[in-house]
C-alpha cells in the first residue's frame, strides 16, 4: 500500500516538473520577444529582455559635438547635450576611443590650440576656443552612462500606422488574415458535410472512403505542389488568393474530415434515429443536430488549421506571391526583413510578435475546445 502510494507520488511530481518545463521553454522566448518589440535599438544592442527594468549602464557610442557657437566673456562656446530626449546619468567620458573613460564628469579638458571641453553627470556638455570654430571639425564625445528603463509604441507604430515603412509589415498583415480566414473556414464547410455522410449515411464504397482519407494523412503536401500549381495554371486562376485557398483546403481535408467524422460518430445513435423518426430529412438532422453538436471537434480543426494557414511560408512561395509584392504574406516579409534588416532587431522583434500574437488570441480563445476535439472517437 505505502509502495503503491510513493509510486504514484513521485510520478505526479514528474509530470508536474515536466509541464513546468514545456511551460518555461515556450514562455521565455516569447515573453522575451514580447519586451523587445518595446524597447529602442540601442536598448536590445546592449542588454538582453531580462535586463530591460533595470537601470543599465552602457558605452554610449562616439557623439561628435555640435551646436551653434556663441560668444561668451571672450570665448567662443558650443552647448549641449549628450542625451537630448532621455534621462542619462554619466559616469565616465573620454575625446579617445583608446581611453573612453577617462576623466570623471564635471573634469575640464584641454584640447588643442586653447579649446577646452567639459562634460557633466547630466550628459550636457561645453565646448570653449578662444577663436571662431568656423568649418573646424568638432571633436567626438565617448561616454558611460546609466539610463533607466525606457520602452516605446514607436516600433508598432512604424510598422502598422505608416503607410509608407519600408517593412510592408502591415500590408503583409492584412494579406496573411486575407489568406488564413477563408482557408479555414471553407474545409470545414466542406468536411463537415464529408464526415456527416461518412458517419451516418450508409451508400456502397463507404470503407474505402474512410481508409483513403486515413491513407491522406501521412501523404507530404510537397509530393502535391508543382502538380498543382500546373493545374491552376492550366485552369487560369494561376498565383492568386483563390489558389492558395484551394491549395489550403485540398490539404486540410483529410485531417479536418478524420477529426469531424470519429467525433460524430460517437453522437448518441438515439438523437438521430428519433430525428427521422420524426420525419427529419439528413440535411435537417445536419444542420440543426449534429453541427451544434459538434463544435467542440470544429473549432478543435479551426485552431490547427488557422495555425498552419497563418504561420505557413512554403505554400504561399508556390501559390500566391508575385513579383510586385502586393500579395506578400508576413512569414515572407519577415524572410526579407531578415536580410535587409538584419541589424535592426527592434524591427524584427516587432515584426516577429506581431505575427506570432494573432494565433495566440486564436488558440487562448479557443483551446478548451482543442482536447475535447482531438479525443473524440477515442473512448467508446
Amino acid at each position: 500500500m505505502y509502495s503503491a502510494s510513493s509510486k504514484k507520488s513521485a510520478l505526479t511530481w514528474a509530470v508536474h516538473i515536466s509541464v513546468v518545463l514545456l511551460v518555461a521553454l515556450w514562455l521565455f522566448p516569447t515573453l522575451g520577444l514580447f519586451i523587445s518589440s518595446f524597447r529602442t535599438a540601442d536598448q536590445i544592442a546592449t542588454s538582453g529582455w531580462w535586463a530591460s527594468f533595470m537601470t543599465q549602464e552602457r558605452s554610449v557610442p562616439a557623439i561628435r559635438v555640435e551646436g551653434k557657437e556663441v560668444e561668451e566673456g571672450g570665448r567662443f562656446v558650443i552647448h549641449g547635450n549628450l542625451f537630448p530626449n532621455k534621462d542619462a546619468t554619466v559616469s565616465a567620458w573620454g575625446t579617445s576611443s583608446r581611453d573612453p573613460a577617462a576623466f570623471e564628469p564635471g573634469d575640464v579638458v584641454d584640447l588643442d590650440d586653447g579649446q577646452t571641453l567639459t562634460v557633466d553627470d547630466t550628459g550636457a556638455y561645453t565646448l570653449s576656443s578662444p577663436t571662431s570654430f568656423g568649418d573646424e571639425r568638432l571633436p567626438r564625445i565617448f561616454s558611460t552612462a546609466a539610463t533607466p528603463p525606457e520602452f516605446t509604441l514607436q516600433n508598432y507604430k512604424n510598422i502598422l500606422l505608416d503607410p509608407n515603412n519600408r517593412e510592408g509589415m502591415s500590408k503583409a498583415f492584412f494579406n496573411t488574415l486575407t489568406v488564413s480566414i477563408p482557408a479555414t473556414i471553407i474545409p470545414i464547410l466542406i468536411a463537415a458535410f464529408a464526415a456527416y455522410a461518412l458517419a451516418w449515411m450508409e451508400f456502397p464504397g463507404r470503407a474505402l472512403l474512410i481508409a483513403a482519407v486515413v491513407g491522406l494523412l501521412v501523404v507530404p503536401l510537397q509530393l502535391a505542389l508543382i502538380p498543382l500549381l500546373r493545374l491552376h495554371n492550366d485552369i487560369g486562376i494561376g498565383k492568386g488568393y483563390l489558389g492558395v485557398w484551394l491549395a489550403h483546403t485540398g490539404f486540410g481535408l483529410p485531417l479536418a474530415i478524420y477529426l469531424l467524422r470519429n467525433y460524430m460518430v460517437g453522437l448518441p445513435r438515439d438523437i438521430i434515429e428519433n430525428a427521422r423518426v420524426d420525419g427529419a430529412t439528413d440535411f435537417q438532422i445536419f444542420v440543426r443536430i449534429i453541427l451544434p453538436l459538434s463544435f467542440p471537434a470544429l473549432a478543435s480543426f479551426a485552431i490547427f488549421q488557422f495555425l498552419w494557414t497563418w504561420n505557413d511560408l512554403l505554400v504561399a512561395l508556390v501559390f500566391l506571391i508575385d513579383s510586385t509584392g502586393d500579395t506578400t504574406v508576413m512569414t515572407k516579409q519577415i524572410v526579407e526583413l531578415l536580410g535587409t534588416r538584419g541589424g535592426n532587431w527592434e524591427i524584427l522583434a516587432t515584426s516577429a510578435f506581431i505575427s506570432i500574437s494573432v494565433p495566440l488570441v486564436v488558440f487562448f480563445a479557443m483551446q478548451r475546445y482543442l482536447v475535447r476535439g482531438l479525443l473524440a472517437g477515442s473512448v467508446k
